[in-house]
Formats: structure tokens, sequence, C-alpha cells
């Protein structure tokens, strides 16, 4: 019996990639987005079917969880993959600006969760994916709030995993390191103040640094086999970083002095 995959954020990027990637292994794939109605490649394939999901929406998740549930039959695995990026200088953040970077990173991964905890709980075992990032254990300027939301999936994640081990259920966590995707263009949110020029110089160079990383980044099908082998693995691995920094910066963070640390992240945006 074909197994079965739910994705959130399947419209673009390592969502996408990892919809397609499932398919060709031979899973049924639930490829869920915003809307689907504009979605024209993934319906093409008969191994992928769409549905509506919008993460900041508790409805649309019960809907669209409950309508793959009906038509594979089971879900045995949930990945959580929407998401975006927001940097940039936290003196000029307002209220909303943070609140949507939480929603979605945070609490719409949350009440995925939550739904797929309920429903892998009725049907006795699953596996749940969440795609955090390197810099849910790292942190690089610019990026607190976002760090701040893979910070709190990382633990969140890691206390739930005891909760549910007793009904079968396994939590994994994706790192990925830089990945060419739209985190560093159209899914990207950047603030800066407009009322100051005092940390334009600091946002310079540290722009630059990400964004050259982001253009030498892995694809995200790198990212789509790992979620892959994460999906078919029965050990209680947690955490699979992939693709560099995270490579190299996750090791060093263990082995170096914390001092030392920083220095090393500092010198590498010359600040």
């Amino acid at each position: 019996m074909k197994k079965t995959i739910l994705i959130t954020g399947a419209s673009t990027g390592i969502g996408r990639e990892a919809a397609l990637y499932f398919a060709e292994k031979g899973w049924n794939v639930a490829a869920t987005m915003r809307t689907p109605s504009k979605e024209t490649e993934l319906q093409k394939n008969t191994s992928i079917k769409l549905y509506e999901l919008d993460v900041t929406k508790n409805e649309t998740i019960e809907t669209a969880l409950a309508s793959a549930k009906k038509d594979f039959g089971k879900i045995d695995v949930v990945v959580n993959n929407a998401g975006f990026g927001a940097d940039g200088v936290f003196e000029s953040m307002s209220d909303e600006f943070i609140e949507s970077q939480f929603n979605t990173n945070v609490f719409g991964l949350m009440r995925v969760t939550r739904e797929a905890v309920k429903l892998m709980r009725e049907q006795n075992g699953g596996k749940i994916i969440q795609i955090a990032s390197v810099g849910g254990r790292v942190a690089f300027p610019l990026y607190s709030i976002y760090h701040a939301t893979k910070w709190a999936v990382e633990g969140f994640t890691e206390s739930l995993q005891y909760e549910v081990a007793q009904f079968n259920i396994q939590l994994k966590i994706i790192e990925p390191g830089a990945i060419k995707t739209d985190f560093y263009g159209r899914s990207r949110a950047f603030s800066a103040p407009d009322y100051t020029d005092a940390y334009d110089n600091f946002v310079e160079k540290c722009e630059k640094v990400a964004m050259e990383a982001g253009a030498k980044g892995a694809d995200s099908i790198e990212v789509a086999k790992t979620i892959f082998k994460a999906a078919n693995s029965n050990s209680s691995k947690m955490r699979y970083p992939i693709a560099y920094p995270a490579n190299v910066l996750l090791p060093a963070k263990r082995l170096l002095p914390e001092t030392a640390f920083y220095s090393l992240v500092k010198s590498s945006y010359k600040i």
C-alpha cells in the first residue's frame, strides 16, 4: 500500500520540490497551499492532490487533513514546511511585523502539528517533520525575529516528542543551511528604520553576506532528499542538518567556547 505525505507550503521552494520528489518515489502526496487554484504543474501529477490550507486559519487545516485522510485512507507523514523569513533592524519592527512572523512560523506550525497529532493518535502512528533551520540553533545578525521563531520550533518539537511517543508518533526536525529559495527574495520581509541612518553601514555589510550565501546555497532538491530520508527512518534520530553552513557551524558551536564562536560569526560578516 502506498504511503501518504501531507506537505504545507507546497506551492514553492522546498515544499514544491518535496512534493515532486515524494511523488517520483511512489508516494501519495497531499500538497497544500493557500491558493491551489493558481497551481498548474503539480496538479498534472497523478500522485499529487492539491488542498487549500492556510496555517493561520484553523478551519482550513482541519478541512485539509480530514479531506486528505478521506481521499487516501491514512496520512503517514505530515511536513510543516510553510513559513517565511523576516529580517532587519529589530528597533524598527512593529508589533504587527513581529506577530506576522510568529503567526506563520510558530503558531501556524503548532496548529498543523496539533491536528496531525490528533489524527495520528487515532490511527496509532505517524511522523511529523518540522522544517526548521540552522537558524534554530545558531544566530546571525539581523535575523533576531526569524531566529526566535525557529528556536521556538526546536524547543517545542524536542519537548513534544516525549508526549506523543506513546502513540507511536515520531517527530523529526530538518535544519537547512543556505538554500536557493524565495527565502532571500519574494517571500522575504525586511524592516529598517526610516528615521535614522545609524544602522545603514551595519545593514549593508550583513545583507551582502546573507545575499551571497543565498546565491551560493544548495538546491531545494537536497532538502527534499533529506526529508525523504527522515520520513523513511525508524531510528530515534531527531535532527537532520543539511547544507552549508549548517554542516560547519553546528559542530563549531558545540566544540568552540562561546566567545570564540561569536567571534567566528562576527568575522564572517566583517562586523
